[in-house]
């Protein structure tokens, strides 16, 4: 959620809604660019982002939907939104992890914001023709402007707005799409008059690289999710957003016609038992234990009795 979502950072001014968009410095290649719509029926084509979060996302979705009865064909890693929201919207995907506060934002650059049911309710209207978004979990993986301890220590960093009392020169760091994210830097600059000394891209969504990169002092502020296990064990401070620069970003599906009421149900039962404390847990042993996505996902669902 990034985002560096992220990114999953997520989606922009740069996004036009249908249009096939392939931002140069997305890391990531494209799956489904020769594929055709989905016919009705049949298999279930689970996509996910190119971060690793939310693939652990999409594979409980995929084993679910497997123990359910559903053939599944996952598509994963297909990238950030500006690659694969036009797929979906194509119908070449039927069922995406999504976050509710990034995608509206994605899809109306006039939305207002808000509590989780404001922002829910905002993008169930301007979603595509074709698509619904089901109920959001409890889990959020929200965006957040993440600095080191010791750089929160000295200039007296609580929330974002406080990054004025900074002096020396900021180097924000992120996947390039950050650059036009409308939380951005310009989004520094226009809500809260602060002056970013540059942009370095670190093309991991947040990810190992990008906190080396602020550890060592390379950059000075990045775009890290909330519910990376990194920001506890790298002692990094992820900024408080009182304002909400930041849309609340629960988890929910984005899906099409072909998914049935059944699968929804299925989806729905998932959504309802992962918890916050659950998605930390989650990526804390993809990031620490080194477990792969389809381990992770069936342990959980195991756990969770919503395996047969």
């Amino acid at each position: 959620m990034f985002t560096t979502g992220r990114g999953r950072l997520v989606a922009l001014g740069a996004v036009v809604v249908g249009a096939a968009i392939a931002l140069s410095g997305c890391a990531t290649s494209n799956p489904l660019a020769t594929g055709a719509a989905t016919p009705a029926g049949g298999t279930l084509i689970v996509g996910s982002q190119a971060y690793y979060s939310n693939e652990i996302v999409a594979e409980i979705y995929s084993q679910a939907l497997e123990n359910g009865g559903f053939k599944v064909d996952r598509q994963f890693k297909i990238g950030q939104r500006e690659v694969y929201l036009p797929e979906i919207e194509a119908g070449k995907i039927d069922v995406f992890p999504e976050y509710i506060g990034s995608l509206d934002q994605a899809l109306n650059k006039t939305a207002a914001g808000g509590v989780e049911d404001a922002v829910y309710k905002d993008l169930t209207s301007v979603l595509p023709k074709g698509l619904r978004v089901l109920k959001p979990a409890e889990a959020a993986d929200q965006n957040s402007w993440t600095v080191t301890e010791a750089f929160a220590k000295k200039w007296k960093l609580t929330d974002i707005a406080s990054l004025k009392n900074v002096t020396d020169p900021i180097i924000v760091g992120g996947n390039s799409e950050l650059e036009t994210r409308p939380y951005g830097p310009t989004a520094l600059k226009s809500k809260y008059g602060i002056t970013t000394a540059g942009f370095s891209a670190v093309e991991d969504s947040g990810g190992p690289l990008t906190v080396k990169a602020l550890v060592d002092n390379k950059i000075q502020l990045a775009n890290i999710y909330t519910a990376d296990p990194n920001i506890k064990s790298n002692n990094l401070v992820a900024l408080k957003d009182p304002d909400g620069l930041f849309f609340p970003d629960n988890i929910a599906p984005v899906v099409s016609k072909k998914v049935t009421d059944k699968a929804a149900a299925i989806l729905d039962k998932v959504d309802a038992k992962l918890s916050q404390s659950d998605l930390v847990s989650l990526n804390s042993e993809s990031v620490n234990d080194q477990k792969s996505a389809d381990v992770i996902a069936k342990d959980w669902l195991t756990k969770n009795g919503l395996l047969k």
